[in-house]
């Protein structure tokens, strides 16, 4: 049995196959400590050649890549016990002091990065007694020192024309989205209009070259063969009505969206972590007319933590 010592209130996070699982919050700044219990049935006797406690820092791409699974980031060892054997109960304390924890936990489509404690318990001719217990890692960051508003006119020609602003581009996680929408000539009958919170998930090796490439236009051969590499997988958080009914020439709609009111687990915005994985939040406008054609127009935010928790 691993416990570790919790840094804030335990949050419940579900785990794959199974009920919900304890798991301790840690800034990025904490020792990760805690006990390892090693319980033996009365009676019983264990020979054992050393027991280690490990903590990992891991980035994981097995869902949708194939090759290195996994990249450790960090990995670390101590012994607990030495070859010996164990004859009762026992509670081991351990702690990981001074460790750099450089990204966040995030568990997302194709990608997740964790941190977790295992124990193993060699023993001679046959496998390790394994038991890992994960803990989540919280970085909070800097508001941006430039938050301008959003403002962008949209339309189609001769038929539509909307003016949409938002306050502004950054956003910590607990915060409100306010903005309003101006139609300033509406020729097509519009039924009813939809504002989504989409993450957009980019993972693979060379993540940091592809989008410098996208967004140069160009790039070398070597470059294009890895954006073959590179898997973007798009999920839609939260999607709600704002309008329903035909706008008029002049209307003005207020939009006002709480981040902390989406069911999924939002995170900041992660710029190629480790040259593997990228995580982008966009809102995506959608007007829907009579015939039930959309038209639609997305724009990036910026979400960054300002609290642990």
């Amino acid at each position: 049995k691993i416990s570790t010592a919790p840094t804030l209130a335990p949050q419940q996070q579900q785990k794959d196959g199974g009920g919900p699982q304890r798991i301790m919050v840690y800034s990025c700044n904490h020792d990760t400590e805690g006990e390892v219990t090693l319980q033996m049935p009365h009676g019983k006797k264990l020979d054992h050649m050393g027991i280690q406690v490990k903590f990992f820092g891991r980035i994981d791409m097995a869902g949708a890549h194939e090759g290195r699974p996994h990249y450790d980031f960090i990995s670390l060892s101590k012994e607990l016990l030495p070859p010996g054997s164990l004859f009762d109960t026992r509670t081991i304390p351990f702690n990981f002091r001074g460790v750099e924890k450089i990204h966040e936990s995030y568990h997302g489509r194709n990608v997740s990065v964790k941190y977790f404690v295992r124990v193993e318990v060699q023993r001679q001719w046959l496998p390790p007694i394994t038991q890992e217990h994960e803990v989540l890692v919280q970085i909070p960051g800097v508001e941006p020192s430039v938050n301008e508003p959003i403002k962008m006119e949209v339309g189609i020609e001769d038929c539509l024309h909307i003016e949409f602003e938002y306050e502004k581009r950054c956003y910590h996680l607990h915060d409100v989205i306010c903005g309003k929408i101006n139609f300033l000539l509406v020729r097509i009958k519009i039924k009813h209009m939809e504002l989504a919170v989409i993450r957009r998930e980019t993972s693979g090796e060379g993540v940091a070259l592809t989008a410098a490439m996208a967004s140069a236009g160009g790039g070398t051969t070597g470059a294009k063969s890895d954006m073959q590499n590179i898997v973007t997988e798009t999920q839609t958080l939260l999607k709600y009505e704002i309008m329903d009914g035909a706008p008029v020439k002049g209307e003005l709609i207020p939009v006002r969206l709480y981040l902390r009111g989406i069911p999924a687990d939002v995170t900041p915005t992660y710029h190629a972590e480790n040259n593997r994985f990228a995580v982008r939040y966009f809102l995506n406008l959608v007007l829907v007319d009579e015939e039930d054609r959309r038209y639609f127009k997305q724009q990036e935010i910026i979400l960054w933590r300002n609290e642990l928790g």
